[in-house]
């Protein structure tokens, strides 16, 4: 029979990283949210803890784990707070992720020790502002050009790309043209500090507060030749491939802002009082509640399921994006109904339900809208 109980390992690293929510990350962060700073102090304890090694072998520094501890972490960080969630998120799946997977014995050894260890952050730039979620109409270009890449074009909404720890940007860019037409895309390391490499001022964004997000341009970039990541050409597919993984660990984040708002909505009920009793009495309420809980619930199993076909080996996309859109309507759902709750302290940005409102409609929008995602199930059931 099934069995979702978590194992032993599993279980200590859930149980590790929601103590360090709990006693590290949510008394401060909401400082930190409200100044929109970037808090390097927690990033540094997420490093101590091997977070941002987990999935990544050994001898690279990584902790040896796999996708699914890195879900499990997102969901209990994302319980306290998205922004910090994010951080790691993005800079696992989206920075080091890549290298991995692509990457060649030289540019491994250069890059991903410091990636693993948190000493460092790595970007992944595939949106343009012309593009949104046609990743495809990349214009930004790359020529080789005396054994370096020249670099144009621009990037936007780009996570990790402009912290004083961010190590390195990988970019989509326009290569040349493929035999039978239409555009060659390649991804290429770009190191931060490159002169051609500007990084504009972090967006003043609705939510994720406390996360680094940046436009990127790039005026006659160049870096060297060896700073292709995987096959020439290959850069638009390798990246989807690592859009399909990302999709899972955006899934068990959202399934933690879900549950946060469950979390927060339980306290407030047992404590708040109106005519005479305390709201949780009340059956609308506890209806109300009951329906937070069984969102969280229904998209946890949705995740867990797509990062068990993953582990296995098995073809996920599909999953990924089922996992992705359930999870994003159930974090944004959970977070209306938690603010309706919480009342007019639900709008009060001191209390976490009014960050989880703001934070929880992007994870409708990035990684894949909720409309590409029900685009790409339509493809796997052999719609065309």
């Amino acid at each position: 029979m099934i069995d979702f109980r978590l194992g032993e390992e599993y279980e200590a690293l859930r149980k590790t990283v929601q103590d360090f929510a709990q006693s590290e990350v949510a008394p401060v962060i909401g400082g930190f949210y409200e100044r929109e700073e970037f808090p390097y102090e927690i990033v540094r304890g997420m490093a101590r803890m091997g977070l941002f090694g987990l999935p990544f072998p050994e001898e690279y520094g990584g902790m040896g784990g796999d996708y699914f501890a890195l879900c499990l972490a997102l969901e209990e960080l994302a319980r306290v707070d998205s922004s910090v969630a994010i951080t790691l998120e993005a800079g696992v799946s989206l920075g080091a992720m890549p290298l991995y997977r692509f990457g060649s014995a030289e540019q491994k050894a250069k890059w991903l020790p410091a990636l693993c260890a948190g000493d460092a952050l790595g970007a992944f730039g595939l949106t343009e502002p012309g593009g949104g979620s046609d990743a495809g109409a990349t214009r930004t270009s790359a020529k080789l050009d005396g054994g370096e890449w020249v670099i144009n074009g621009s990037k936007s909404f780009i996570t990790n790309s402009g912290t004083d720890i961010t190590q390195l940007v990988t970019v989509t860019a326009v290569t040349g043209e493929k035999p039978g037409g239409g555009k060659e895309i390649s991804a290429i390391i770009v190191p931060s500090g490159t002169p051609g490499f500007t990084v504009a001022p972090k967006y003043s964004k609705v939510g994720w507060n406390a996360s680094d997000t940046h436009e990127l341009s790039f005026t006659d970039c160049r870096v060297p030749a060896e700073n292709l990541l995987g096959e020439r050409g290959r850069g638009y597919a390798q990246f989807l491939s690592i859009l399909d993984e990302g999709r899972v660990a955006i899934a068990a984040l959202s399934v933690g802002l879900a549950q946060g708002c469950v979390d927060e909505c339980l306290r407030y009920a047992g404590e708040r009082e109106a005519f005479g009793h305390r709201i949780g009495e009340y059956q609308a309420i506890q209806f109300k509640i009951a329906d937070m809980e069984v969102r969280a619930h229904t998209a946890r199993l949705a995740y867990y399921a797509a990062a068990s076909k993953m582990l296995r080996g098995e073809p996920f996309k599909k999953e990924a994006s089922i996992a992705k859109l359930v999870a994003s309507n159930a974090a944004m759902d959970n977070a209306r109904d938690a603010t309706q709750i919480f009342g007019g302290y639900g709008f009060m940005n001191e209390f976490p339900v009014g960050r989880f409102y703001r934070d929880a409609k992007i994870l409708e929008v990035g990684e894949g809208t909720s409309e590409v995602q029900r685009m790409l199930i339509a493809r796997e059931l052999g719609l065309r």
